[in-house]
């Protein structure tokens, strides 16, 4: 994966997620998402536009570019592995859901990868 951020991972997946159900993203509803104020988002998304992992159109429309979406698909799919994984462990959804988000970001891809074959 890139050498880029947790924080920066977050966004990135943030803004999948919230493409994927609503259509388009802006900064608003990133900062509504993730409960930060729109000052720390427009941060944020200076430095993803610099970096080469997110454009932003004239209306505000934030969308993923193509190494953002890989990025942000890597991140999702290990949350949503490793949520899994802790539920099927007996650990209860809130806390498995919140274990996975600071997991996703440290895992090694070969631990990660073995988890995956284990829950599939």
């Amino acid at each position: 994966m890139a050498n880029i951020n947790a924080s920066s991972e977050n966004y990135l997946e943030t803004i999948l997620m919230l493409k994927s159900t609503k259509g388009s993203v802006r900064a608003i509803e990133i900062a509504q998402e993730l409960g930060f104020s729109k000052p720390s988002v427009s941060i944020a998304l200076k430095h993803l536009r610099e970096s080469g992992h997110v454009t932003v159109d004239n209306d505000g429309s934030i969308s993923l570019t193509d190494s953002g979406k890989e990025i942000a698909a890597k991140i999702y799919e290990r949350h949503i592995v490793l949520t899994r994984f802790l539920t099927s462990l007996g650990v209860s959804a809130n806390t498995a859901e919140d274990d996975a988000c600071k997991i996703e970001h440290i895992i090694s891809a070969e631990t990660f990868d073995c988890i995956k074959k284990q829950s599939t």
